[in-house]
């Protein structure tokens, strides 16, 4: 994903969470997930090399890169 269409796409979304190196984001206009093309539910941006996520749902995943940072595009089941 290219500079361009990252900035868009976190201009387009709500600001949810931020601990360490791992930032969410709320898709609250239903926009397209880039990789399957439904709605995504969430944005988990991974800034660190490693992180850990913690979750309390079953969710399907769908993953990009943009820099070095590892983009999770959540859907709930």
């Amino acid at each position: 994903m290219d500079d361009d269409e990252f900035d868009e796409l976190v201009s387009s979304l709500t600001p949810y969470e931020e601990a360490g190196g791992v930032k969410t984001y709320r898709n609250t206009v239903s926009i397209a997930c880039p990789a399957c093309d439904d709605p995504f539910d969430d944005l988990v941006v991974c800034r660190d090399e490693y992180n850990s996520l913690e979750l309390s749902k079953i969710l399907d995943l769908c993953v990009t890169t943009h820099d070095d940072d590892v983009l999770l595009f959540t859907h709930q089941q």
